[in-house]
């Protein structure tokens, strides 16, 4: 049995289907299940269910024992400001489970963040030590925070699990992210606005040195990002790993392309970038994949285009159910 935390999200329902679709016994657990979490889950033949805390409590008194763990689980709003919530939530929770796996000898495999990077002015190594990051927003430094706490553990000789990754997820867009509302990808976005209004509306550039929508991320699709945690899974010699296309992008790129996929003509404008979120803004990201194709990782990337195209076709058929 498999079990995979935050698994009606985004990146965890997709990971429960394709673990599903490989005939592995999964354990899902989640805080809980809205309408848009539980249409995530449609389509899985059988899967057992349990809350967030009650899966750490039945963890300690021995009543479970999962062969892994996929911890997807974490609150991943970008503007959330209450440090304690996730410290409890983000770290604290991660921990007990990393040393539950420790004790217990099962793979552990986690989310940690591309946010970890900040602005980026130290590059997007995964090498780089987490002491030597500085995040833009809290939820950054939750995730940057456990990975240092990870790689103390592993310095300081104590019990690790017996494979262990964590990955640096970059700016993962694909189905299953209809439910995250404005922290849902820039495709979810862009395909709502030009189904609504026949247009889309993009942040102006803040800084002079970038044109208004050539500020570049990397965009990458959500099965990649499988691709990469199940190979970890079984190959992982441990350590923390980005997860991308290692190919950077523009925003006019992926608006462009959402257009193209929808047959519709290209109409798009700029607007101011919000207040809240200007200050933490990264206006290019691109992840450095040597490491993980040092483990021998054979994949190749999902093209951009080729990937939204794939994305839309899902969305229009969700639209259409």
């Amino acid at each position: 049995m498999i079990a995979v935390t935050g698994a009606g999200g985004f990146i965890g329902s997709t990971l429960a289907h394709r673990l599903s679709a490989a005939g592995q016994e999964l354990l899902l657990v989640d805080r809980s299940l809205n309408a848009g979490k539980a249409a995530n889950l449609a389509g899985l033949p059988r899967f057992q269910y349990i809350g967030h805390d009650d899966f750490l409590d039945e963890l300690a008194l021995g009543r479970l024992k999962p062969e892994a763990v996929f911890h997807l689980g974490a609150c991943s709003r970008t503007t959330e400001t209450n440090w304690g919530f996730l410290k409890s939530n983000n770290i604290q929770y991660s921990q007990k489970l990393w040393t539950w796996c420790a004790a217990a000898g099962v793979p552990f495999i986690y989310a940690s963040s591309a946010a970890t990077y900040g602005d980026g002015s130290r590059g997007f190594d995964d090498r780089t030590l987490p002491g030597d990051l500085h995040p833009l927003n809290l939820y950054g430094r939750s995730k940057n925070d456990f990975d240092a706490w990870v790689l103390s553990e592993v310095a300081g000789g104590r019990h690790t699990p017996p494979r262990w990754a964590g990955l640096k997820f970059f700016n993962v867009y694909g189905p299953r992210e209809t439910h995250k509302g404005r922290m849902a990808s820039v495709v979810w976005q862009t395909f709502c606005q030009i189904r609504q209004t026949g247009g889309m509306r993009l942040f102006a550039s803040t800084d002079p040195r970038i044109p208004d929508g050539g500020q570049q991320r990397d965009f990458v699709h959500v099965e990649d990002c499988i691709d990469h945690m199940l190979w970890l899974w079984k190959n992982s010699p441990g350590g923390i790993f980005n997860s991308g296309t290692g190919q950077a992008r523009s925003f006019f790129d992926l608006a462009s392309a959402v257009f193209a996929a929808m047959c519709r003509k290209p109409r798009i404008e700029f607007i101011p970038t919000p207040a809240d979120i200007a200050g933490q803004y990264q206006n290019f990201t691109q992840a450095d994949l040597s490491k993980l194709r040092a483990t021998g990782f054979p994949g190749k990337a999902t093209p951009l285009e080729d990937g939204i195209d794939r994305t839309v076709a899902a969305y229009e058929l969700r639209a259409a159910a």
